[in-house]
Parts: structure tokens; C-alpha cells; sequence
């Protein structure tokens, strides 16, 4: 979707606050307005610490990103939802974190992005644009997700082609044509097994 004049952006989970700060002087260059949010304290210091160098201006909520959709309705034109996920995805960088996780992890994570992912909707502009990410092969917190979000949400929810927009920035990463997310693996493109969907909140209409 091309950037408008004077959007608003939002990371909803931002902390330590790398790809914040990549945002947030993205946004300093498409004229955007970026903000934060951070549920820990010492995770918000971090991020107000990596947005320093770049935008110390940028405001950063300490808060629970369940709460954000009600506090700020209908606020922002991008959102980012970077979201807490079990990491298998990265297990190539941490192997040992194997050995922390249990079966249960997985269902009450996706408890908690489902909850992330109503209150992004919420504080998302119609004809905004959410980004779903996580670090994670797994169904229940990558497609099960989505599919969830389309039936909860229905009409006035557009999945778009995540594929064709890494390929604008990566033609050479292979992404599946039959579908409109997009799965990385560690094997494949030499990243972390990272999932991205992109959607996009429909204008309603009369």
C-alpha cells in the first residue's frame, strides 16, 4: 500500500526495540509520525534506548497491548504486531531453548496473539495495514491465527500478498505462490523460520 502524508505507525510489542528503531527512521523519511509499546518496564527502557539515536522524540507506552485498541480506536495507518510467540523459529541460533518449551506453550501463546492481534485491529484505521510476524513454523501461531482473524473479523477484513511485498525488497527469496503469507526457513532462505502475514482493514462502504 503507497505511504500517504503524515501517517501514524505503531509496534505494538517493540521491545528490546531493533526493529523499532529500523521504523521509526523509516518513518522519519516517509514523513510518518511512529510509536511504541512496550508491556515491560525495563523492555520499554530498552527500546527508548535504541529509538534514541534515531527519533528521541518518538513516545513509548509502557502497557499492556491488550488495552491498546480501547485506549486509542481506529488511531493508526501501519501496525506492526511483532508477536510473544514460542521462538521455534530461531531454534538454529538457540538450540538449547528446546528444552524450555512445553506443549502447552503453544496454546496459551495463541490465546495471548489473538488478543494481540483484536486489539491491533481495533486501534487500526479502516484501509490501515497490520502486519502479523512471528518467530515461529508452527500452525497454531501462524495460519491457525489468520484464519481465526477472517472468521472473527469477516468482509471488513483484506488479506494481502505478503509474498509479493518481500519479493519487492528480496526478488531472489523463494515464497509460495499458492498463498498469500509468507513462511521463511532457516533451510531454505538462511533466516529464522519467520511467518508473515499482511492485512488490511476495509473502508466500509455507505
Amino acid at each position: 500500500k503507497p505511504i500517504g502524508a503524515k501517517e501514524e505507525w505503531l509496534d505494538l510489542c517493540a521491545g528490546p526495540g531493533g526493529k523499532a528503531a529500523l521504523l521509526a527512521a523509516e518513518a522519519r523519511l516517509q514523513g510518518a509520525e511512529f510509536f511504541a509499546n512496550e508491556l515491560a518496564p525495563h523492555r520499554a527502557k530498552l527500546v527508548e534506548q535504541a529509538l534514541k539515536p534515531v527519533n528521541p522524540d518518538v513516545y513509548v507506552r509502557t502497557g499492556d497491548g491488550r488495552e491498546l485498541g480501547a485506549d486509542a480506536p481506529e488511531s493508526f495507518d501501519r501496525i506492526l504486531l511483532d508477536a510473544p510467540c514460542t521462538g521455534l523459529g530461531a531454534l538454529r541460533r538457540r538450540p538449547e531453548a528446546r528444552w524450555r518449551k512445553q506443549p502447552s506453550d503453544v496454546a496459551q501463546l495463541a490465546k495471548l496473539q489473538q488478543e494481540l492481534f483484536a486489539s491491533a485491529w481495533d486501534g487500526l484505521k479502516p484501509g490501515g495495514v497490520l502486519a502479523y510476524v512471528t518467530c515461529s513454523p508452527h500452525l497454531a501461531e501462524t495460519t491457525a491465527i489468520i484464519d481465526w482473524a477472517q472468521k472473527q473479523f469477516g468482509h471488513s477484513l483484506e488479506l494481502l500478498d505478503a509474498g509479493a511485498a518481500v519479493k519487492s525488497i528480496n526478488p531472489d527469496i523463494k515464497t509460495n505462490p499458492n498463498r498469500k503469507t509468507v513462511q521463511l526457513w532457516p533451510h531454505e532462505h538462511g533466516t529464522d523460520a519467520m511467518f508473515i502475514a499482511l492485512l488490511q482493514k476495509r473502508e466500509s462502504v455507505g
